[in-house]
């Protein structure tokens, strides 16, 4: 699929590897619509890339709906869908005072990671499915994002492996679903990147987490998130897949 022109979504869009997406999207030519929570951020990127931002809570299927509304009256029916909305957290099973995990805080990391991104997919994909056919059948494009955690889930690390994890199981069931309508499914599983999270972390943990990566020997750079997510909507055999961005790291057990 040719990004000129075209209408994308990104949900996550206003911060991190969402943001550079949308950066990068925009510089090709696409008609993007920021979907996110923080409309504060989202509001100032659409502003300085003057595309346009949709408040959007992933798990709440009216405000998706909403949403979808409002991006397709701004920029038509989207055809690209690139989800890097998603939440982190991390807590062991049992405490130090012998407590077992809340199930709330397992509960709601899978709600947002994995729900959330279902959710999103499920009312793009039924909109793109009634678009007109492009070159070759095609009408549609979803990435999803997930985590090497979904893998090399560390210690703390059950409900975020958990909800990355349920993404990778079903991007090809999904692809495989979306075919008869011309819709891709392609997952990126990224590594360790440079992230507003991994920002706030000092210097020297960010070096030492840097230096567990093979090669190359530092944190991922959110344009190379966004390059690849750009690469898998051109490219028309990329499909039902769950691409690793790791740098060929494999997360040690803490």
């Amino acid at each position: 699929m040719q990004l000129q022109g075209q209408a994308a979504l990104v949900t996550g869009g206003a911060s991190g590897l969402g943001a550079e997406t949308v950066r990068q999207l925009v510089q090709a030519g696409a008609r993007v619509c920021i979907l996110d929570v923080n409309m504060d951020a989202a509001r100032a990127l659409a502003d300085e890339l003057r595309c346009h931002a949709v408040r959007c809570d992933i798990t709440d299927s009216a405000s998706v709906e909403a949403a979808l509304d409002a991006a397709q009256e701004a920029n038509g029916a989207a055809r690209i869908l690139i989800n890097c909305a998603g939440i982190g957290g991390a807590k062991r099973m049992v405490g130090k005072d012998g407590s077992p995990m809340p199930l709330e805080d397992f509960s709601r990391i899978v709600n947002v990671n994995l729900i959330g991104t279902f959710n999103v997919i499920r009312l793009a994909a039924a909109r793109m499915a009634a678009a007109e056919a492009l070159a070759e059948g095609e009408r549609g494009v979803i990435v999803a994002t997930a985590s090497v955690a979904a893998f090399d889930g560390q210690v703390g690390q059950a409900g975020y492996a958990a909800s990355k994890g349920g993404i990778t199981a079903m991007t090809l069931p999904l692809a495989r679903d979306l075919a008869q309508h011309g819709i891709r499914v392609v997952t990126i599983a990224p590594g360790l990147f440079l992230t507003p999270l991994l920002y706030k972390l000092p210097e020297e943990v960010q070096q030492s987490l840097a230096s567990s990566i093979p090669f190359p020997k530092r944190l991922g750079k959110a344009e190379e998130y966004a390059q690849l997510a750009l690469h898998i909507v051109t490219n028309l055999s990329l499909n039902g897949e769950v691409i690793r961005l790791d740098g060929a790291l494999r997360l040690a057990p803490r």
